[in-house]
């Protein structure tokens, strides 16, 4: 997200937090009691009972969208999208296969060898992305509602961070679409060397449920600036926004056959597209486990290249230096934000022993006085998981913890009894080799550990499988410079986290993934580089 917007949402978040009637924010509250109680009975909440809103937007694109039109699935299948806040079918949306993908990806291909796009001025299609751009800001409130309808993430959220972050991305892009060029390179003897950049081709793009449109972004933006063609296929749980984007794109005037969608499932249209033979190139956001599967399917067919963004554990570290009402705002944010589904998390609390009693106690109150319910509802910080195999995961890792012995210090349990809200939790005392302290959570989960020296917070910040991210909460420039050159990590935020600027690369070490997102980076990605080598004869200088 660009920085502007993440800022906006973490000063909202500080207001709600110290605020002295940030209760009266709280949805109305009845039925049974629940959640998990610790040994000192220190923590109990009811279940949320409200009105829902209704959302203002009508789901009008449920097909594929291949060669410039909306179309059934070959099979005639459909499978439901749902509502997280109730678990309500609210739209049937095409189901992909491998035929579906075939039509796909022929129209790309046709498109990209015969049509116009990637031999149109690199000006012209940059125009065409400034007027999609423009498109989209003029509907940011309908596409931000469909994004919460379909997502659950909190409505102010999508409207105020994430569709204007969508739209300054895509002008980024736009901007890069007519300074790709290559190089005039100096060589022995009498030969005029040169570079091309051409675009590569054929994409295949996968893009996850968490950040639908910002990954829609990340992804189509740099694609489409280099001239290449794409088939994406869009996360199963949220199908929609990408179809009435998509719609807009071609408003603009994205040539038919640039930009096909194929909604469906992994198994049945992800793994056909990673492996089909006229793919040129693959990107995939997800899991690390579904990473390596789509790795080697690129590999057994015609071994294209593939970038990766994957899981992440990343560490949040708080010096003893630190102000602690700030670094527990700061802390809380990065791991609560966007429901905890959010690769980057901050979510292995690292705090110095002298402030470690201080921080805790305030980041549990603070995890008390976030606000969950109806993300349509205005104050509303925290909405419902995606679905009911996420809601579930995130329960079993909670009970994990407390059969580890971690401490549960607030939350542990579902909210509500409909759709799929989970209690903001908070674990102390918790131990590196916990499973709460190496598996990806993806939920609303805080993990605090105690640290003593920062020679052993660089050892156990970087003993995970992951490297995604970290953050550094300290006022001491020696400390941070020490601390931003040992995490092996692929973004280091200092006394901020989760800034998105369109222009920062984003991607990880380790198995976080392979290659980078979002600036310079990502064009790397879309692009093939030709030497092209002259004689020269007389020259007049080399």
């Amino acid at each position: 997200m660009a920085a502007r917007t993440l800022s906006y949402l973490l000063s909202r978040s500080r207001s709600l937090s110290s605020s002295s009637g940030a209760a009266s924010l709280l949805p109305s509250l009845g039925g049974k009691s629940g959640g998990w109680r610790n040994s000192n009975n220190r923590y109990s909440t009811a279940a949320v009972v409200e009105e829902l809103i209704t959302p203002q937007v009508s789901i009008n694109y449920t097909q594929h969208l291949i060669n410039g039109k909306f179309v059934d699935a070959a099979s005639g299948k459909t499978f439901p999208a749902y509502d997280p806040r109730t678990g309500d079918v609210i739209a049937h949306v095409a189901e992909g296969d491998a035929e579906d993908v075939n039509r796909a990806v022929a129209a790309a291909r046709k498109a990209f060898d015969e049509g116009p796009w990637p031999r149109m001025t690199a000006y012209e299609r940059s125009r065409i992305l400034l007027r999609f751009a423009d498109l989209v800001e003029k509907h940011n409130d309908e596409i931000a509602a469909l994004e919460t309808w379909n997502n659950g993430k909190p409505y102010e959220q999508a409207a105020k961070a994430e569709v204007p972050t969508f739209v300054r991305l895509f002008r980024y892009y736009a901007g890069w679409a007519d300074k790709i060029h290559g190089l005039t390179v100096p060589a022995d003897g009498n030969y005029h060397v040169q570079t091309l950049h051409e675009p590569i081709g054929v994409a295949g793009q996968i893009i996850p449920w968490n950040f639908p449109l910002l990954m829609f972004a990340w992804k189509v933006g740099p694609a489409l600036a280099c001239g290449n063609t794409i088939v994406l296929k869009t996360a199963e749980q949220t199908p929609l926004t990408a179809l009435v984007v998509a719609k807009l794109l071609h408003e603009a005037g994205l040539p038919p056959g640039v930009l096909n969608i194929v909604s469906g499932y992994g198994p049945t249209a992800g793994a056909p597209l990673a492996s089909h033979m006229d793919v040129d190139k693959l990107a995939f956001t997800g899991s690390t486990d579904t990473g390596k599967v789509v790795l080697g399917l690129a590999a057994k067919s015609n071994l294209k290249p593939v970038t990766l963004e994957l899981g992440g554990k990343s560490p949040f570290i708080v010096c003893e230096d630190a102000d602690v009402d700030k670094a527990v705002e700061l802390a809380h944010f990065a791991l609560f934000f966007n429901q905890g589904q959010c690769c980057c998390a901050g979510s292995r609390t690292f705090v110095h022993e002298r402030v470690y009693d201080e921080f805790l106690e305030k980041s549990k109150k603070r995890a008390l006085r976030r606000v969950v319910g109806d993300p349509f509802k205005k104050g509303v910080e925290q909405g419902p998981q995606i679905d009911t195999e996420q809601f579930e995961k995130i329960l079993r890792y909670i009970k994990s913890g407390i059969e580890s012995n971690a401490t549960l210090e607030c939350g542990g349990d579902r909210l509500g009894s409909k759709g799929f809200y989970v209690q903001p939790t908070v674990f102390s005392n918790v131990q590196d080799d916990m499973l709460i302290a190496q598996d990806e959570i993806f939920g609303p989960v805080q993990t605090i550990f105690k640290f003593k020296e920062i020679d052993e917070v660089i050892r156990r910040a970087n003993s995970t499988r992951y490297g995604l991210a970290a953050g550094v909460f300290t006022q001491n420039l020696a400390t941070a410079n020490t601390l931003m050159r040992a995490l092996r990590a692929g973004t280091v935020w200092i006394n901020c986290f989760d800034v998105f600027d369109a222009a920062i690369p984003f991607g990880g070490y380790k198995m976080s993934g392979i290659g980078r997102e979002k600036g310079i980076y990502s064009l790397h990605n879309y692009l093939q580089v030709k030497a092209v080598v002259t004689p020269l004869k007389n020259p007049a200088w080399l």
